[in-house]
């Protein structure tokens, strides 16, 4: 709806009930999840048997805990090692390529930018047997000439942190660029005048200006390589990060405690989201 275009009062009430209705769609899923996690039930569905904490709490089978099925924490540990490099190596690459992009004007700069948007096009599941071919290949490559194995070529944790970091990057990358666009360059040539160097200018001036938009792409990175389930799912070896253990559990028939762990992702999701959001506040 357009504010400066006069509505009907019954266009109005049919946007709100319109925006309503779209808003229900989406937490209503989410609400009946996170609902059932509490169930007294072997399955997660109606009729709903009572309230319990068992699903995150319980150590007796059959209702065996979060907190206490292995599997799940071994892949929560999993997911949050995956995420830790992930996220470093793309706020780290993703500050560099923002100053690449914002500051620099060279020949190729286009398609250079267009290259590193692809991976926002390329479906997931594409980008993970892309990076698995070339890997293997590789791999059998140096094999046949060294006769050593190449173990950081093979499905495993490695390549499923190069894959998620091939197109996060992009999104940390975008996140800080648009703070980057927004710094004025005198505040850089007032620190050069008083008698900063280039390094020191950007570390005291530059860098912090940049900080929230560092924090908001290092979380936002964290939460994406921990939903990410089609890249992973084709690179990945022994170690199961969270989304492929509780696919393999889902496989073998859904529980309460796969809706238990869905509720302890939205919660520190929020959380993050929140922390985030309060942060960047603070420091505007």
């Amino acid at each position: 709806m357009i504010p400066t275009v006069p509505q009907s009062s019954a266009m109005k009430w049919s946007y709100r009930a319109y925006v309503t209705l779209f808003f229900i769609y989406l937490a209503l899923p989410l609400t009946v999840v996170c609902a059932f996690a509490f169930n007294d039930s072997l399955f997660p569905s109606l009729p709903w048997e009572g309230f319990t904490w068992a699903w995150f709490f319980g150590n007796e089978a059959p209702f065996i805990g979060v907190f206490h099925e292995r599997s799940i924490l071994r892949a929560i540990g999993t997911s949050a090692f995956v995420a830790f490099w992930v996220s470093s190596l793309s706020v780290t690459v993703g500050i560099c390529n923002a100053f690449l992009f914002v500051r620099h004007d060279f020949r190729g700069k286009g398609f250079l930018y267009i290259l590193m948007l692809l991976p926002l096009i390329i479906p997931g599941v594409i980008l993970g047997i892309s990076i698995l071919v070339f890997a293997s290949a590789v791999a059998n490559t140096l094999e046949d000439a060294t006769g050593l194995w190449f173990d950081g070529l093979r499905p495993g944790l490695i390549l499923v942190i190069l894959g998620q970091f091939s197109f996060i990057t992009t999104f940390a990358t975008l996140v800080i660029s648009a703070r980057l666009q927004k710094f004025d360059l005198s505040l850089e040539e007032a620190a050069l005048n008083l008698g900063a160097s280039k390094w020191g200018a950007i570390r005291q001036v530059t860098l912090p200006f940049l900080l929230p938009a560092i924090v908001g792409a290092g979380v936002v990175s964290m939460l994406m390589s921990f939903e990410n389930f089609n890249t992973t799912l084709m690179l990945v070896g022994s170690d199961a990060p969270l989304t492929i253990a509780m696919f393999d559990k889902l496989k073998l028939g859904s529980t309460p405690v796969l809706n238990a762990v869905s509720l302890l992702l939205i919660v520190g999701s929020a959380a993050l989201g929140i922390l985030s959001l309060i942060f960047q506040r603070v420091k505007e």
